[in-house]
């Protein structure tokens, strides 16, 4: 579901979770970036990367724990709403991105919840669990040379799911926790971020990492993190065709262990 660059370029990278000929369909995508740091237009909460910028540290692990919350949808509006523990994407030179969660997508006033996982900038994949609002998720994203490993646990449910995939040059340049707006592509490419479902709140537990063989949380002083705020691009029309969507998230304080923060929906974000 995507990364912390310029909008063309997330645009151009683009991966389509279910494809339907002639329809629009949910994506996830890189971050885009309005050049103002801890300020994106389709993610909200912490990113890591390497405090120094040189690139030294190498994310190679991060795992974090949410319950699903409800989301509710308007009548004749289409919008949806994903969470998601990541590796790579969120600096200007990511060149890919490894990712895994949970989404609840709106049509005709109905969410349908599910499980994803996505390797960009190949198309994202559904993967066959039972979600339901309330139920305790578990992801992780794990590296290992050019494999990833990627694994999300229903631990209501007391399903899972993992997957090993091959991966030239996976992205370690950062890590991540985020609730975010996907977007949606025509047939004919084109996409677009959709208005951020109402999701409410949602708070991630358990977040925990590894760079370059040392362990930590998100507010470890080996790393820089970043709070970022999901405030909407006021230029670009709803998906629904109903003007601009002003619909947004913020995160809030880290708890003193750097383990867990919630994320609210804010129904007026717009700058």
């Amino acid at each position: 579901m995507h990364r912390f660059v310029a909008s063309l370029i997330a645009t151009a990278l683009v991966a389509v979770i279910a494809a339907s000929a002639g329809t629009a369909s949910t994506t996830r995508q890189f971050a885009m970036n309005d050049s103002a740091q801890g300020v994106s237009s389709n993610w909200s909460g912490y990113t890591l990367q390497d405090m120094s910028g040189l690139g030294l540290l190498q994310f190679t692990s991060v795992t974090g724990t949410w319950r699903v919350p409800v989301t509710t949808c308007d009548s004749g509006t289409t919008s949806s709403a994903a969470f998601w523990v990541g590796l790579g994407g969120s600096s200007d030179t990511a060149t890919g991105l490894e990712q895994t969660g949970t989404g609840a997508d709106c049509s005709n006033g109905t969410p349908k919840y599910y499980a994803w996982y996505e390797i960009l900038p190949a198309s994202s994949v559904t993967v066959p669990l039972v979600v339901k609002p309330g139920d305790t998720i578990t992801t992780s994203v794990n590296v290992k040379n050019t494999t990833v490993l990627v694994q999300i646990k229903n631990r209501t449910r007391k399903t899972s799911f993992t997957k090993a995939v091959t991966v030239a040059a996976p992205d370690l340049s950062s890590a991540e926790w985020i609730a975010e707006a996907p977007s949606a592509c025509s047939s004919v490419g084109r996409c677009q971020v959709l208005p951020l479902a109402n999701f409410g709140n949602v708070t991630f537990t358990r977040a925990a990492t590894i760079a370059t063989a040392h362990p930590g949380t998100i507010n470890d002083p080996t790393w820089e993190n970043t709070a970022i705020s999901l405030v909407p691009d006021g230029g670009l029309p709803s998906f629904a065709g109903r003007g601009a969507s002003t619909a947004g998230a913020t995160p809030g304080a880290l708890s003193a262990d750097g383990r867990s923060f919630g994320v609210s929906w804010l129904a007026n974000a717009a700058p």
